[in-house]
């Protein structure tokens, strides 16, 4: 018994003692003096080019300890053990092969010569590497450093050509059992001409040094807060934010006052005011003719009574937006895509915001720039669970339109017809094949070009996984729950609700023919001389912020300042619905029914001012070069837009669809 006894407590001791050997890693970040530190390189490859990564080993650099027996050398070029969201971000890290330990009490150097010199084509690619000035990227508990492969130049500048660093200092620096700074230090005096032949050796001196900076600053260094939170990004806030307040006094100043005239002239011209119908033997008060508006002009046009010219007047047929009461709930064409791209944007719009708000809530949870493959993580979760808000949204509104689609009356029935399954088959496949189009084409590139972006086909068939087992089932449960719900009336009143697919969900009858759309308006009655304008003020809105956006991602900065983020998300939301509710109301006065697609392309068109923005940006701000690099930069840039653009059309059309509704709500009709 005691025997038994002894053994247990010997076996919980080993287990105590596996335990906090384990908790002493890079996954925790705490460290004992004589740890292991595990050392990845990264990539290698033009600074200009972030997206045209190499393999660090694919140049010609020896590797640590090469002909010894030690562990770490054998784990050169060994692959760590990468989640799916590093691999979609282009982090592919392999261990280093140095043998690393946390915080000796002395320097130590690792170095390795190549001993057969270098060939003619080892001696080329470190030309290239020189010529294009290669970089290179590491991480050390997490933390990345950069360092240059080599210069066109020796130590004095004196001698020009291809030259190689082959001298370097990790300079580690420490606090107690934790890591807070790493930095790579390059010797000029290293720098080694570069011809073939030539025997290099190259030399890696790793120094600990200890720090009083706390363990949560040691990400700073690389958030360039001057640059993100500089005066002119508070500017562009301000900037749109009075953009905004002008947007609402617009359509207020619409809403208010234009609308206001509009209801007196049409009660007026109905018989509201008094006036009788002249052809049941009535006659019209003079008197209704002379009522003005605060300006002093008449609500009514008049006409005369009889073609004789007899006594009195009568008001002229009204025109304007009231004349479309027939037509204007009438289904858009093409209902089968334009529910899949409302249900898309809808997916999308909860997607952005529960992204953005999952990164404003980094203290909570750790700050999404200081774990690798987080944003991805979270971007594909988003998507994931969304999809039941973009079948809901393509059901609900292909119900709601479906017995619109050929006029009809209160209480028409929906048609039999199967097309709300291809409605549902639109929002489960639109948004998938766009990404998966780009990115095939992408990652068909990157397999040719053998850069670390190449994401292989077994995270591929995982992200498919994902897809079919819970995004797809999820958006057929949110179509059919659609399908089947409850509908308020026009009234909007609850305990009334239609549960029948009909007219009575909206405020006017469909007509059984489509009344014609007069050609003979205005320029600023035809949409496609206002949507410009619209996706104009939209861009002008975010533009400043895109800027921000865009240099995180082609230019090696880190963004984290999502609150603005959020703040710019916000503003780009009302400014997208003020504008679209404008240019809806003028086509509208134009006796132009078409507003649904007339919304949403009003604010997608922000999309193509994005591009736009966006071939400037590759043009003036960066100096990308190389067909790889091209075709990521267009490729992301287009699949940006379309995504931006579908989000900001299914906003617009939201906003037009309640404005719509509340205009013919308050319409006496005859």
């Amino acid at each position: 018994m005691k025997n038994v006894s002894l053994k247990l407590a010997i076996g919980f001791a080993g287990l105590c003692a596996r335990i906090t050997e384990v908790q002493a890693d890079e996954f925790n970040h705490h460290y004992r003096h004589g740890d292991k530190v595990n050392f990845y390189v990264h990539k290698v490859g033009p600074y200009a080019n972030p997206q045209e990564g190499y393999d660090y080993y694919s140049l010609p650099f020896c590797k640590p300890n090469n002909e010894s027996k030690n562990e770490d050398s054998k784990k050169a070029t060994r692959l760590r053990a990468n989640s799916i969201g590093e691999i979609l971000g282009g982090h592919v890290l392999r261990h280093s092969g140095h043998s690393v330990q946390y915080a000796p009490k002395t320097p130590y150097t690792e170095s390795c010569t190549n001993a057969q010199g270098l060939t003619e084509s080892e001696a080329q690619q470190f030309i290239k590497a020189a010529e294009d000035q290669w970089l290179y990227q590491m991480y050390l508990d997490d933390l990345p450093v950069w360092g240059m492969v080599g210069e066109m130049h020796d130590q004095d500048k004196k001698e020009t050509g291809p030259h190689v660093y082959t001298q370097r200092s990790i300079v580690v620096q420490y606090n107690k059992d934790r890591i807070i700074e790493v930095d790579i230090v390059s010797y000029p005096e290293s720098l080694v001409a570069i011809k073939p032949g030539v025997k290099l050796t190259f030399e890696t001196k790793f120094v600990w040094e200890p720090t009083t900076k706390e363990f949560h600053s040691r990400f700073d260094k690389y958030l360039d807060k001057p640059f993100f939170k500089h005066h002119i990004h508070w500017f562009s806030i301000f900037n749109s934010f009075m953009m905004v307040l002008f947007l609402m006094g617009l359509v207020a100043l619409i809403l208010v006052r234009t609308l206001r005239k509009d209801y007196a002239r049409y009660a007026l011209s109905s018989g509201a005011g008094g006036a009788l119908d002249v052809e049941d033997g009535g006659e019209y008060d003079d008197e209704e003719a002379d009522m003005v508006d605060e300006n002093g002009k008449p609500l009514l046009e008049t006409e005369p009574l009889n073609k004789s010219g007899g006594a009195g007047n009568m008001p002229s047929e009204d025109s304007g937006w009231k004349q479309v009461h027939g037509d204007v709930f009438r289904a858009p064409s093409y209902l089968p895509f334009f529910a899949a791209f409302l249900g898309t944007g809808w997916q999308l719009i909860v997607l952005t915001l529960g992204v953005i708000l999952f990164a404003v809530a980094g203290p909570i949870h750790g700050e999404v720039h200081e774990d690798r493959g987080e944003m991805q993580h979270a971007i594909i979760y988003c998507y994931c669970l969304s999809s039941i808000v973009s079948g809901y949204a393509s059901g609900s509104y292909f119900k709601l339109y479906n017995s619109t689609k050929n006029g009809g009356r209160s209480g028409a029935k929906p048609s039999s017809d199967s097309s709300w399954q291809a409605a549902m088959f639109l929002t489960v496949m639109l948004f998938p094949t766009l990404v998966v189009t780009i990115s095939s084409v992408l990652n068909g590139i990157a397999l040719v070009y053998g850069t670390v972006n190449y994401v292989p086909f077994l995270v591929i068939f995982k992200v498919f996984l994902l897809w079919i087992f819970i995004s797809v089932p999820l958006c057929i449960v949110g179509t059919l729950a659609g399908r089947h719900a409850k509908v308020l009336p026009a009234g909007g009143k609850k305990g009334k609700e239609c549960f029948s697919l009909s007219s009575s969900a909206f405020p006017c009858r469909v007509n059984a023919i489509p009344r014609p759309i007069p050609e003979d308006v205005p320029w600023f009655g035809k949409p496609l001389n206002l949507i410009p304008f619209a996706g104009l003020l939209s861009f002008g809105s975010i533009f400043i912020e895109l800027y921000y956006v865009l240099t995180s991602i082609w230019n090696y900065k880190i963004y984290h300042v999502y609150g603005f983020l959020l703040g710019v998300y916000g503003i780009l939301a009302i400014v997208v619905s003020m504008t679209t509710i404008i240019v809806v109301y003028f086509c509208l006065n134009a006796e132009n029914y078409l507003w649904q697609w007339t919304a949403f392309v009003s604010g997608g068109s922000t999309a193509t001012y994005v591009f736009l923005y966006g071939i400037y940006y590759f043009m003036a701000k960066t100096a990308m070069t190389g067909f790889l690099q091209t075709m990521f930069y267009f490729g992301y840039m287009a699949l940006i837009s379309l995504t931006l653009g579908t989000l900001c059309g299914t906003i617009a059309h939201c906003a037009a669809s309640k404005f719509v509704r509340t205009i013919f709500q308050n319409v006496k009709l005859d």
